[in-house]
């Protein structure tokens, strides 16, 4: 379903490459199964049922990007939640620094929930082909986190208030999910998570090809919304040369 809707990542000014997980045998497993994808370089492993929206995010992720390459530490983030025995949780010290991360506790030392976007050094591959699964038969992410830990290897960015993340993953969540970024859509009149809309404000496609895309979709309320995304990147454009 994903290689139907994204393609090659061309559209985007991206090239996407596909491994399938034969069966679900726990997040850690992506980074055998991508050891060949990955080679050498740091690595972001995000759940494809999170949503993240908020002030701010871009910079984090940078920053999170630089502790993998140049300081080989894993980045984490830690969200506050009602119901966190649903979850990876973290505890923390009077200093908010990261104690212990404990899968589904029955008895949370906090709020705070591991999210489904990780950030590592290479040597998570390593990491993960040394785990040996958990009592329900997975390779668990939270092990790999506290290898990592242990190590005094791991960074966990806890995400402000009013910042908004969305698990998708029951037909509740998918509803709520579609109903806050309905109502942000239409009071600001801007697209959350627009592929084409970032690609060509990024520089990774052309205009001619931003138009290409749109074409298609004219009688639409999207290819309307691509179309005005290119007229207001002219307007930058000629205000900067004036």
């Amino acid at each position: 379903m994903f290689e139907r809707l994204l393609g090659d990542g061309s559209d985007y000014g991206l090239h996407i490459t596909y491994a399938e997980q034969p069966s679900p045998d726990g997040l850690a497993q992506a980074f055998t199964i991508g050891r060949d994808f990955i080679g050498d370089d740091s690595v972001c492993l995000v759940l494809g049922d999170n949503i993240f929206h908020g002030a701010g995010f871009e910079p984090m992720l940078t920053r999170a990007v630089e502790h993998a390459e140049r300081d080989k530490r894993a980045t984490v983030f830690g969200y506050w939640v009602n119901d966190p025995e649903r979850y990876g949780v973290v505890e923390f010290d009077t200093d908010g620094r990261c104690l212990s991360i404990e899968e589904k506790p029955e008895h949370p030392k906090s709020n705070f929930a591991v999210v489904g976007l990780y950030f590592y050094p290479n040597r998570v591959v390593d990491v993960a082909s040394h785990i040996q699964p958990s009592a329900r038969g997975e390779y668990e992410i939270t092990t790999v986190n506290q290898h990592f830990l242990s190590d005094g290897e791991l960074t966990v960015q806890t995400l402000p208030r009013g910042f908004a993340w969305l698990d998708t993953g029951t037909h509740d969540s998918l509803a709520e999910a579609s109903i806050y970024v309905e109502v942000l859509e239409k009071r600001q009149g801007l697209k959350i998570a627009c592929l084409e809309g970032i690609a060509y404000r990024r520089g990774w496609i052309s205009r001619e090809r931003m138009i290409e895309l749109a074409r298609p979709m004219l009688k639409n309320q999207y290819g309307q919304y691509l179309m005005k995304v290119i007229d207001e990147i002219d307007r930058t454009n000629l205000n900067n040369l004036q």
